[in-house]
């Protein structure tokens, strides 16, 4: 009897980091696209770090912090090429392999515009090899790598909507609640529930007055800026929130 195979990833993920909803149907979309490792990625709310898999372990450890505390990558499974020539024997853990990436999401720090940070990778600490941006400490001589955060505050985007109004909109799996919350309400993560107009499509058509707004969704109970709208701001607590201009 053939096994039908649903998703296309297995992600292994323990718990939610800091800010970042290392669960949300954002996040997952994220890790599906990634085609090898590469140099450290911006999120919405923080950054992506990943190494290759034929590492035993890779760890992450952050100049803020003292390098007192250090971060695990996790590794990223996928469904054979092939699931009909899993071992049936072995069961459905069989029917995955290795991507070939290993990954860990940080949040950008409240504060802070950049983060220094090193590797320890199968136990020896080193720069990120696969990020050429790195500084030399003066006081030890050894060097961090180095990602600096990109500049969010912009010119507020303006939407094609009609005129006293603004259309938020939404992708995320049928049948679920997505809210928006704003300073237009509050910040309530309650008061607007977007509609599923088509399968997977959320929207929602808010009568607002002329002038610049900040906004994020909650899906799942987690709270994450606009994917569609590319400029961001920072609030008061450091989270990254949406920006647009109503006209």
């Amino acid at each position: 009897m053939k096994r039908f195979i649903i998703p296309m990833f297995l992600v292994f993920i323990i718990g939610t980091i800091g800010a970042l909803d290392t669960e949300s149907y954002q996040f997952i979309d994220h890790l599906l696209r990634l085609k090898a490792p590469g140099k450290p990625e911006f999120l919405d709310n923080g950054v992506l770090f990943t190494a290759p898999s034929r590492f035993r372990s890779v760890g992450i450890a952050f100049a803020h912090e003292g390098f007192a505390k250090v971060y695990w990558f996790q590794k990223l499974m996928k469904v054979r090429d092939d699931p009909e020539a899993a071992n049936p024997k072995k069961g459905d853990a069989d029917l995955y392999q290795d991507s070939g990436i290993l990954f860990y999401a940080h949040p950008f720090p409240p504060g802070e515009r950049e983060l220094e940070y090193r590797l320890i990778i199968d136990g020896l600490w080193t720069v990120d090899p696969l990020n050429p941006l790195r500084r030399m400490d003066e006081r030890s001589g050894i060097y961090r790598s180095v990602v600096i955060f990109p500049e969010i505050r912009q010119t507020p985007a303006a939407f094609d909507s009609p005129p006293g109004t603004f259309s938020f909109t939404y992708r995320a799996p049928s049948g679920e609640t997505v809210t928006v919350a704003g300073d237009f309400n509050g910040w309530d993560p309650f008061m607007y529930e977007l509609r599923e107009i088509a399968p997977e499509l959320y929207s929602l058509v808010l009568p607002l007055p002329p002038g610049t707004y900040r906004y994020v969704f909650y899906h799942r109970g987690r709270r994450f800026s606009d994917p569609n709208n590319p400029v961001k701001a920072y609030n008061s607590s450091g989270e990254v929130v949406s920006e647009a201009v109503v006209r």
